[in-house]
């Protein structure tokens, strides 16, 4: 696991000006920060989308040629920082809506149906709305179900062919 010391990160109230120095670069809607690796000897650098508290992704970063202090930032090491972090949230952001909206296709009587887990993540009170809907997309049932229903083949197909009634 990397630890690291992140007090000189950029904060909610920093101004986001236009900043090139050998361990911070702000640009673009990011902040490239380098740190001290605190498990290690090395560096690490942590990249943080404006406005945001915690960086979207730290990784290891490379020493220097003297081998004690990390290598400054330019301008290609920030641009594929950004590239690398703008990734990493979409894919997170892809993932994350992956899992709270599941749809899967499955055979009821003679027609196709889409059976859809929306789920709404909430500390206090998440939900669930398991529905159906015919290729014509109008909507057969709707039913609350808990945000851990299991939404798989056999669990869509025992709900089609038990009339769409609230699973157990």
């Amino acid at each position: 696991m990397l630890t690291t010391h992140l007090t000189d990160c950029p904060t909610l109230t920093d101004s986001f000006s236009k900043t090139q120095e050998p361990r911070l670069w702000r640009d673009d809607g990011w902040t490239a920060q380098v740190i001290k690796n605190e498990d290690d000897d090395g560096w690490a650098v942590a990249m943080t989308r404006d406005g945001q508290s915690e960086p979207a992704l730290v990784g290891p970063w490379t020493m220097g040629r003297d081998k004690k202090n990390p290598k400054p930032l330019d301008v290609n090491a920030f641009h594929t920082l950004v590239k690398t972090a703008a990734e990493f949230v979409r894919r997170s952001e892809q993932q994350l809506h992956a899992t709270l909206h599941q749809s899967i296709s499955v055979t009821h009587g003679v027609q196709r149906i889409a059976v859809c887990l929306d789920i709404t993540p909430d500390d206090d009170n998440p939900s669930a709305l398991l529905s159906a809907r015919d290729e014509g997309d109008e909507v057969l049932a709707q039913v609350r179900v808990p945000p851990n229903f299991k939404l798989n083949r056999a669990s869509a197909v025992a709900w089609a062919e038990g009339g769409f009634a609230r699973p157990a």
